[in-house]
C-alpha cells in the first residue's frame, strides 16, 4: 500500500446561472484539471463522481450520462449520488490500495436546471408516511433553528451575523455566486420563508461543476512542488425519520472524531488553521462549529461575536463565503475541500488569509437538519 495521497490540483467553475451546455461544463474543467496538473487522459487511473443524475442532475435515471465528458469513458469508475466528499474519500482509498496511481475526483450539480432544492429534498421522506406531510429541508431546519434558539438563547442577530460575515468574504471570491454586503437589519428585514428561517439565512441554488486530481505520494511530488496531503476522514448518518431524533444533538461530533484521530489531531481549536463548513443555513454555522469542537455545546453565537471564525480570528470559518455564498447542492462539499487545498498552497488570491495556513477542515452535510456528515482534514 502507498504512504500518502496528494491532491495535485482542482479546477472548478463559478456558481453562478450560465447557459453554457452542461457536458461541455463537465469537459471543460475535466480537461483544465488534466492540463493543470501536467498529465492526460490516458494517465488517469480511475474516475470517481458524484452527482444526483435523478434529481439534482435532471435526467430521468442515474445512467453518468457525462461520463464521457468527465474523462471516464472506458475507465474503472465510480459515481457517488448524494455528497461529494464521499467521492473524494472513494478516490482516496482507491490508491491506498495500490491498485491506482491517480484519481480523477468529480462533483457535477448545474443548480440553474434544477427544481427548487425543497421540491427535490422532498423526497427524502419516506412515501408512505412522511411526503403527504409535505415535509423538506427547510421546514427540517427551520424545526431544528427554533430548538437551538429556546435551548442555548441563540439570538435572530447571530444568526443573522453568520450571512453578514460569509457574504462579506464572499466578496473577494471570483467563484461565489451571492457576493454583496449586507448588514444586520436587512438580514433580520428578509422574507421569512419559515418561521423563524429568513430568506437570506437560506442558501441559494448554484451551478457548480469541480474537478481534482489525486495521487500516490511519490507520483503527487513529481506532478506538483505543493501537493496538499489528505490527513484524516470520518462520516456518520443519524436515523432516517426526523422525529427519532435530538437535532441538536447529531453525529457531526463522531465524524469529526474519527476524522481527527486519522490526523493525530488532540485541538481542533488550536491545530486547524482554516475550516470550511457546509452552511446550508446560516444557524447552522455556529451548531456545526460547536460540533466541531471549536467551543462548547450552545456557545457557537458567543464564538461567532467574538470575532474568532472571521477571516482574521484564530479558527476563520468559510472564508470562501461558504454555502451561504454558493451552494451546488451535491458538489459542496468538493468546493469546501478545494478552497482548503487553495488556502494551504497560498492560491486563494483575495480570500486567502493572512497567516500561514498547514491545516484545513472541510465539511459537508447532507439530509434533513444534518442527518449526515462528513469531515476531512488535509494539510501540507
Amino acid at each position: 500500500m502507498t504512504n500518502r495521497v496528494g491532491i495535485v490540483e482542482v479546477a472548478m467553475t463559478s456558481g453562478a446561472e450560465t447557459k453554457d451546455y452542461f457536458l461541455d461544463q463537465v469537459f471543460k474543467i475535466s480537461k483544465e484539471v488534466l492540463d493543470k496538473s501536467g498529465i492526460t487522459r490516458d494517465d488517469v487511473g480511475t474516475v470517481i463522481s458524484a452527482s444526483s443524475d435523478v434529481f439534482h442532475g435532471g435526467m430521468s435515471c442515474a445512467n453518468s450520462y457525462y461520463w464521457d465528458a468527465g474523462a471516464a469513458f472506458l475507465k474503472n469508475g465510480s459515481r457517488q449520488d448524494g455528497e461529494s466528499l464521499f467521492a473524494f474519500i472513494y478516490a482516496v482509498m482507491r490508491i491506498l490500495t495500490g491498485n491506482y496511481d491517480t484519481a480523477l475526483v468529480l462533483g457535477v450539480c448545474k443548480g440553474s436546471e434544477n427544481p427548487e432544492n425543497d421540491v427535490l429534498t422532498h423526497f427524502f421522506t419516506d412515501p408512505f408516511y412522511q411526503r403527504q406531510m409535505g415535509l423538506n429541508e427547510t421546514i427540517a431546519a427551520a424545526l431544528q433553528k427554533r430548538e437551538y434558539m429556546d435551548r442555548f438563547g441563540i439570538t435572530e442577530e447571530q444568526c443573522a451575523g453568520v450571512v453578514v460575515k460569509n457574504l462579506k468574504n464572499a466578496l473577494g471570491n471570483p467563484y461565489a455566486h451571492v457576493k454583496k454586503k449586507v448588514d444586520l437589519d436587512e438580514v433580520l428585514a428578509s422574507e421569512v420563508v419559515m418561521d423563524p428561517l429568513k430568506s437570506m439565512e437560506c442558501a441559494p441554488k448554484s451551478e457548480g461543476i469541480i474537478a481534482m486530481v489525486l495521487a500516490k505520494e511519490e507520483l503527487a511530488k513529481k506532478l506538483t512542488d505543493k501537493p496538499v496531503w489528505f490527513k484524516g476522514y470520518g462520516s456518520s448518518i443519524d436515523g432516517f425519520y426526523l422525529g427519532d431524533r435530538d437535532l441538536l444533538e447529531g453525529e457531526l461530533p463522531n465524524a469529526a472524531k474519527r476524522a481527527y484521530d486519522a490526523a493525530g489531531i488532540k485541538d481542533p481549536r488550536k491545530e486547524i488553521d482554516v475550516a470550511e463548513v457546509c452552511e446550508p443555513y446560516a444557524f447552522q454555522e455556529m451548531l456545526w462549529c460547536e460540533d466541531l469542537g471549536f467551543c462548547g455545546r450552545g456557545e457557537g453565537g458567543k464564538l461567532l461575536e467574538s470575532g474568532a471564525t472571521a477571516a482574521d480570528g484564530d479558527i476563520p470559518v468559510n472564508p470562501s463565503g461558504g454555502v451561504l455564498a454558493m451552494n451546488p447542492y451535491v458538489s459542496r462539499g468538493l468546493y469546501r475541500l478545494a478552497e482548503g487545498f487553495l488556502q494551504i498552497r497560498g492560491q486563494a488570491g483575495e480570500r486567502q488569509l493572512d497567516k500561514q495556513v498547514n491545516t484545513a477542515l472541510a465539511h459537508s452535510t447532507h439530509g434533513f437538519a444534518g442527518q449526515c456528515h462528513a469531515v476531512a482534514i488535509i494539510g501540507s
